[in-house]
């Protein structure tokens, strides 16, 4: 399934946020971690004077010593296991996507608000470009003050947001064998609301707003009867649906706010709605706001 999990970290508290999820994920698949830090030369080099920089090269060297001993820290955390600790000199998230994508079997897992390079922008913004960029599986959190740093992190539910189309139950697989693996209970979920069109009929002709949103409904929910019977059928023990009126990236959010020890699956190509938007922007919004960690399929095309 996974060959080993990279875990970005900056050195700041709030990047550690990730650390249980990481610690659980790999004990439970029992595959190896790999901690990464990233120094950012170039940046580095236009935040100095003049006079500092001719010290550069010490600086850097001192720097990947401070890394490597800040990584060996966070590996003794690990309760067993092949911990390596990794630190390279590049941009972070070309270093993150290219360490990742060298094993397409890597999955990432990095919080979405630690601190980045000399603590210039929030994570956040490599996450996106992470994200945006990898075809790795990553396990995005968006870190709160709540948040530990220690022990683990397990989950009891994986929620499976579906709209419809192929690209997005490409996720169902997976979202399956980790259900298996970690006894989850898969919840598929489905938003729906009114049709923009059915807001302009025809002059002279009403529309039953009742009797459409019910016909949505319905339709919705027989979609997602259809899927629990098919997701049972891969042999999932504990399968439930969910529907409910709203926007996609709303509800999903407030799902994964209801649902503790919640893990959201989505895929980053699938359709949305009617065929109109992509669920890239969707799960883009999602990662940025949901409390629940996200775990991000790129679909294949």
């Amino acid at each position: 399934m996974y060959s080993k999990i990279l875990v970005p970290l900056d050195g700041s508290k709030t990047a550690e946020k990730v650390l249980p999820y990481a610690r659980h994920l790999a004990g439970k698949f029992k595959i190896p971690v790999e901690l990464l830090a990233v120094l950012d030369i170039a940046e580095m080099a236009t935040h100095i004077s003049a006079e500092r920089a001719r010290h550069l090269d010490t600086m850097i060297e001192d720097g990947m010593r401070a890394s490597t001993t800040y990584l060996r820290g966070i590996a003794t955390t690990f309760p067993a296991g092949n911990v390596t600790c990794t630190v390279e000199k590049d941009r972070a998230e070309e270093a993150i996507i290219g360490n990742a994508g060298a094993d397409g079997a890597t999955l990432i897992a990095m919080a979405t608000h630690g601190r980045s390079g000399m603590d210039r922008f929030l994570l956040g913004s490599v996450a996106e470009k992470v994200l945006r960029g990898s075809a790795n599986p990553l396990v995005l959190v968006r870190a709160n003050e709540e948040a530990k740093t220690s022990g683990e992190a397990p989950f009891k539910s994986i929620i499976v947001p579906l709209d419809g189309s192929e690209l997005a139950e490409s996720v169902i697989p997976l979202a399956v064998t980790m259900a298996q693996k970690l006894d989850l209970e898969v919840v598929l979920f489905r938003a729906y609301h009114m049709p923009y069109n059915a807001y302009g009929g025809d002059d002279g002709y009403m529309v039953n707003y009742d009797e459409l949103i019910d016909s949505v409904r319905d339709e919705a929910k027989e979609y997602l009867d259809k899927k629990v019977a098919e997701v049972t059928k891969l042999g999932v023990a504990k399968v439930s649906a969910l529907s409910k009126e709203g926007f996609a990236g709303d509800e999903i959010i407030a799902l994964g706010h209801k649902t503790p020890d919640g893990l959201i699956a989505m895929c980053s190509h699938g359709r949305s709605g009617v065929k109109r938007w992509v669920l890239g922007s969707v799960t883009e919004n999602v990662v940025r706001h949901s409390d629940a960690p996200v775990l991000v399929v790129r679909a294949k095309q």
